[in-house]
C-alpha cells in the first residue's frame, strides 16, 4: 500500500496558528498509531497517510475544522504573525483573503511567503521568499528571504504603499511568473537573482 503526505494547518486567527486539543485528538486517532507527523518550519504538519484513505482522512480531518494543502513543491499556506495589535489594526481579514488565493499552488520549488501585521515582522517576513508587511493603512511586499544556509539574507524591498486590492494581485503575478520562468528546485532567491528584480517589477505591475 502506498503512502502520501498531506499538509494540515488550522489557519491563523488572533494569536497565531491555534491548533485545538480536539483537532489534535481527531488527527491522532484517524492518520493511526503508526503514522508519521512532521512540524515544518512554515507552521503546517506533514501528515504521512495511506493513499487508499487519503480522501476519507482529509474529509474527516476537514470536518474538525483543519485545513488541508498539497505537500511539496506548493506554495505554502500564508505563514503569519500572532496578530498582538487586533484583527482590524493587524489586517487579519487581508491576511485570510490572501490566504485563500495563494496557498496549494504548484511551483518550481517549494514557495513561503509571510505576512506581519505591522513594522515589528513577528512573523519574520524577510527571511521568507515573498514577505508582506502592513505599514497602518497599505501594505509593502519584500521578495528574495533566505533563511537557512551560509548564504542566508534578508529579502528585499519591492513595492510599497500598496492597497488591499493590489496586494493580492502583485502577490498572485508574483507565483505565476515564478511558475511561468522558474527552473525545476529553482529556489526563488536564486530565480530572482536570474531574472533581476527589474524584470520581476515589470511583469507584476
Amino acid at each position: 500500500m502506498g503512502k502520501k503526505k498531506i499538509a494540515v494547518t488550522p489557519g491563523f486567527e488572533v494569536g497565531g496558528t491555534i491548533f485545538r486539543p480536539e483537532q489534535l485528538a481527531v488527527l491522532g486517532s484517524i492518520v493511526g498509531d503508526d503514522a508519521k507527523i512532521e512540524m515544518t518550519t512554515f507552521k503546517q504538519l506533514y501528515v504521512e497517510v495511506l493513499e487508499e484513505r487519503e480522501e476519507e482522512i482529509k474529509e474527516k480531518l476537514k470536518a474538525a475544522g483543519l485545513e488541508i494543502h498539497p505537500a511539496g513543491f506548493y506554495t505554502k499556506s500564508l505563514i503569519t504573525c500572532n496578530f498582538c495589535r487586533g484583527a482590524e489594526d493587524a489586517g487579519l481579514d487581508v491576511a485570510k483573503k490572501l490566504d485563500e488565493v495563494i496557498a496549494g499552488h504548484a511551483v518550481p520549488s517549494p514557495l513561503k511567503i509571510g505576512y506581519a501585521g505591522c513594522a515589528l515582522g513577528t512573523s519574520e517576513p524577510l527571511l521568507k521568499d515573498i514577505g508582506i508587511v502592513k505599514m497602518k493603512d497599505t501594505f509593502d511586499i519584500y521578495v528574495g528571504g533566505e533563511s537557512k544556509g551560509l548564504k542566508a539574507k534578508l529579502a528585499q524591498l519591492f513595492l510599497s504603499a500598496l492597497t488591499e486590492e493590489q496586494l493580492v494581485v502583485v502577490v498572485q503575478k508574483l507565483i505565476q511568473f515564478f511558475q511561468q520562468n522558474g527552473k525545476n528546485k529553482e529556489k526563488f532567491s536564486t530565480f530572482i537573482n536570474r531574472v533581476s528584480v527589474e524584470a520581476l517589477r515589470e511583469a507584476v505591475v
